[in-house]
């Protein structure tokens, strides 16, 4: 499956669009949409330069890219495109590590969807205490999830 138009707004909306680039919660340097940084990006001083419209469109296709092959290797039922796309959105933020070893994704895989969405919502901290960002992107998938 390939994300849709709305799972990617999304992302971007969740997200939001930061040309230069900064340290998110994490500790992580992130540009564009939500774009952790790699080594080997750190290692050619891109954190320390600014990206245009174009170059954060591109890193997010390839990042979404990613995240839908993530889903995609893991997932062994089938999906909606709500499911779907909740599914990237969850593991563009959060990386697959998490839903690998997930009891969403363990109940998903076992046919349980309506206990593998309200997992979702189990996702909403971050040092400890509950982040409204995270919070509201947990309840936005859910939504995603539940649409007929």
């Amino acid at each position: 499956m390939n994300l849709s138009d709305a799972g990617i707004d999304l992302i971007k909306r969740s997200e939001g669009l930061r040309l230069i680039p900064y340290l998110d919660q994490g500790g992580f340097w992130t540009v564009g949409y939500g774009h952790k940084m790699s080594g080997a990006e750190l290692e050619a001083g891109r954190n320390k330069r600014s990206i245009d419209q174009a170059t954060a469109d591109a890193l997010l296709a390839s990042d979404v890219q990613w995240a839908s092959s993530e889903v995609n290797r893991m997932v062994r039922v089938p999906l909606s495109q709500g499911q779907f796309d909740a599914l990237v959105d969850f593991v563009f933020n959060l990386g697959s590590g998490r839903l690998a070893t997930s009891t969403l994704l363990k109940m998903l895989n076992q046919g349980d969807y309506d206990g593998a969405g309200k997992q979702l919502l189990h996702w909403e901290m971050a040092g400890g205490n509950v982040q409204l960002g995270l919070k509201l992107r947990r309840e936005a998938e859910l939504a995603m999830w539940e649409e007929k």
